[in-house]
């Protein structure tokens, strides 16, 4: 198809939606809306304060310096570590490449890298790529909601592992992980052990404090805290060592090249800034929408799964729900069609209908995991948002499974 067709076709698509009543996004595990406020202070630096490169040795380049390591404070403050040991890339993504690919070769003796089974794909990806250089890469088994296996994970841990990566809340499911239990075991068998963790979906939904939680490395992006997309950091501990991964002119940092996005480091420092500030607020009220939501509609929708744990132990916006006899991606389309916006499978991998690896990973069956859909809520949601979700699920569920042939082959 021409990119002309392309644009066409999808011209159509918007136009075939019309206006729906209301309008619930609940599509926050991708991208999704901005604080406000974060949004007035990206303008503001654009305009003045961040609009300079900040390693360059005039006023408005010292200025800009000046609003990053500002800006850059206000995130270290958050989460309990130096300014100086956070790296500004581009997205989560990237964070978790540094971090893994950064560390090939920095301890040539260790030969081995240990992760979950359940890992973002941008740690999955990387991880393959040290089979080419000889390692070892060893797939920690989870339960049914998501909890790494403690016992195996301290049996394939030794003096050969060089990193052992965890993410801390399972951006698919929400599962919390135990760090202190993983962090304590690994430090037990081998203090040399980098320990990374994918922290993208934990930082404003659970307390972070780097000096407590005693990673090594750990990951994070803007837009999951409701900033600007293109932000991505990675805490690097004091005192650990990386390579670089790309090459190029460094500006304030060694290893990402490039000049930094002051503009949008700025609206990610005032979003964490939102977010920790009104932690109990914000955590409570999506708690409390994301059970309202799980619960109306395993009471009112037959055939549906709930996927990772329940309560505390779940990420606070996280809703990941199975449903039987029901295709995700049509079911995607259909409630788009009523003005609720969420993602169907895994959310990296749904352009190409591939089940997610980790509904799988959980024992959930192809079909079931095909058939799942993933919401998240946000301090931006109300109760009555939930409710109108509440409305019209059940009927495209009922729609869309009317449809389906295969409801007659599944038990």
């Amino acid at each position: 198809m021409s990119h002309s067709d392309l644009s066409k076709s999808v011209n159509e698509l918007i136009e075939s939606h019309g206006v729906p009543r209301r309008e619930v996004y609940l599509d926050h595990e991708n991208s999704g809306m901005v604080f406000p406020e974060a949004l007035e202070a990206m303008v503001g630096a654009y305009k003045s304060s961040g609009r300079g490169h900040p390693s360059i040795s005039h006023l408005i380049g010292w200025v800009s310096y000046q609003s990053l390591y500002e800006a850059t404070e206000r995130v270290a403050s958050a989460i309990n570590c130096s300014p100086e040991e956070l790296v500004y890339t581009h997205s989560g993504s990237e964070a978790n490449n540094l971090a893994i690919m950064g560390s090939i070769g920095v301890s040539p003796n260790r030969k081995k890298i240990v992760v979950s089974s359940i890992e973002h794909l941008s740690v999955m990806f990387p991880v393959e790529k040290f089979r080419k250089y000889g390692y070892k890469v060893v797939k920690i088994p989870v339960n049914e909601e998501g909890f790494i296996d403690l016992d195996i994970l301290s049996r394939n841990v030794d003096g050969e592992t060089l990193m052992v990566s965890v993410a801390s809340v399972n951006h698919e499911i929400g599962t919390i992980q135990d760090m202190k239990a993983i962090v304590d075991i690994v430090r037990d068998k081998d203090e040399g052990i980098l320990i990374h963790t994918d922290a993208c979906d934990a930082l404003g939904k659970v307390p972070l404090d780097m000096k407590k939680l005693d990673v090594d490395l750990a990951s994070f992006s803007s837009h999951k805290v409701y900033g600007p997309k293109g932000v991505g950091v990675l805490y690097v501990k004091d005192g650990v060592k990386l390579e670089p991964i790309l090459y190029g002119q460094v500006s304030t940092q060694k290893l990402w090249p490039g000049v930094e996005n002051v503009p949008a480091i700025i609206g990610f420092s005032k979003a964490v800034d939102m977010m920790y500030t009104n932690f109990s607020e914000f955590t409570s009220r999506m708690a409390n929408l994301r059970d309202r939501l799980i619960s109306g509609v395993l009471s009112n929708v037959e055939h549906t799964l709930l996927n990772g744990p329940r309560g505390n132990l779940r990420a606070p916006d996280n809703v990941n729900i199975s449903f039987l006899y029901c295709e995700g991606e049509a079911l995607t389309v259909e409630l788009s069609m009523n003005g609720i916006y969420v993602s169907s499978g895994s959310a990296c991998t749904s352009r190409i209908l591939e089940p997610s690896h980790i509904l799988l990973a959980i024992g959930r069956r192809y079909e079931e995991a095909h058939g799942s859909l993933l919401m998240k809520t946000s301090p931006f949601h109300t109760v009555d948002d939930i409710e109108y979700v509440l409305e019209v699920l059940p009927k495209a569920v009922g729609r869309i499974r009317s449809l389906s042939p295969i409801r007659h082959h599944m038990r």
